[in-house]
């Protein structure tokens, strides 16, 4: 079955970039594997093959341009990327998902509700450029979910929050209305709180659901990889795994808008530098002591600030290394081929 690249969200941003290469096809990558893409054209998908990079540089949501024999020669600047830092030791980013319009951050109305993970992801929204919507799950088995919509409400000055039943198509229709047809979508999540579920619901598939850990309200991994699926509305779906640690890289602008309330409080102190501790006429302690601002909100934009800090100087010092020690390498060999005469 034939369909327009408007449905898969081809905007003029891409199309001004096919203008040198109009030779070749647009193709939305719908899977990464280690191995080999999956990509999405107006014939339907095809497996692609990359020519000069790893496939680790291609998120689902990518588009790209292919010859007739399926090989990628150009990936298209990107409107917006969802990436963290990997896990691990390491300085790599990770990338999550490509062209994403909206992020669904979704939690649960029972012991897996955490504001603190609810203003990592949308720092997370808010550096790569999606509009966040928090989706609440489980509504239907909570006494009053009303209160965790109220609590998550509180931690951004406008903040679209919806309480669901992730077994209710009616409900369901209350997230597809925020990414309408030709728009796409991410789910993130930590594990168990329902993402396959509403997966299943927003996009009609049946996938396999694990079971929940009733000690904590904890979950097991149901989504393994990343996939782009449409909708039943005709929007587009990125589904990821769960996520135990998301660890921000280059995203200070992103923690500063979650906390855009505790930054105003910051331009009434009457230092510039004011660190908010102790400082005279401090307006940001001001606030606490009045019962404006907890001091655990407080406390959590710092804590945020500083990983961030480190995750992403860390990343620019591995950086600096990888390019010094080529440098070096260079040397040496261009002093071992002056010696043997080459």
């Amino acid at each position: 079955m034939s369909i327009f690249l408007s449905d898969l969200g081809w905007s003029h941003h891409f199309a001004a970039q096919r203008a040198a290469n109009s030779s070749c096809l647009p193709f939305r990558i719908t899977a990464v594997h280690r191995d080999r893409l999956t990509g999405l054209g107006t014939d339907g998908e095809t497996p692609l093959l990359t020519l000069d990079r790893p496939t680790g540089d291609y998120a689902v949501g990518d588009w790209v341009l292919a010859d007739e024999h399926s090989r990628i020669r150009t990936l298209l600047d990107r409107r917006s990327v969802l990436k963290r830092r990997a896990a691990g030791t390491g300085a790599e980013a990770q990338l999550i998902a490509a062209n994403v319009d909206v992020l669904f951050i979704v939690s649960s109305c029972n012991a897996d509700f955490n504001l603190p993970r609810l203003e990592r992801y949308l720092a997370l929204a808010n550096q790569a450029g999606c509009y966040p919507v928090i989706v609440l799950t489980k509504a239907d088995v909570c006494d009053d979910p009303n209160t965790y919509v109220a609590q998550a409400q509180t931690l951004a000055p406008v903040v679209t929050v919806v309480a669901i039943n992730a077994l209710d198509q009616t409900e369901i229709q209350q997230v597809l209305s925020w990414c309408p047809s030709g728009q796409t979508a991410a789910l993130v999540g930590s594990s168990g709180v329902g993402k396959t579920t509403l997966a299943n619901g927003m996009t009609g598939q049946d996938e396999a659901t694990a079971g929940i850990r009733e000690d904590d309200a904890h979950g097991r991994h149901t989504t393994t990889s990343r996939a782009l699926h449409r909708m039943r509305n005709g929007g587009w779906l990125i589904d990821t795994p769960g996520m135990r640690a998301l660890r921000l890289l280059n995203a200070q602008d992103g923690v500063d808008e979650v906390f855009s309330d505790v930054l105003e409080l910051a331009t009434r102190c009457r230092f510039s530098d004011c660190q908010h501790i102790a400082e005279p006429d401090c307006a940001v302690q001001g606030a606490i002591e009045d019962g404006v601002l907890d001091a655990s909100r407080l406390e959590r934009w710092r804590k945020l600030r500083r990983e961030d800090q480190r995750n992403s100087e860390t990343v620019a010092q591995s950086r600096a290394r990888d390019k010094a020690f080529g440098k070096m390498v260079r040397s040496v060999m261009k002093g071992k081929n002056s010696r043997n005469g080459r």
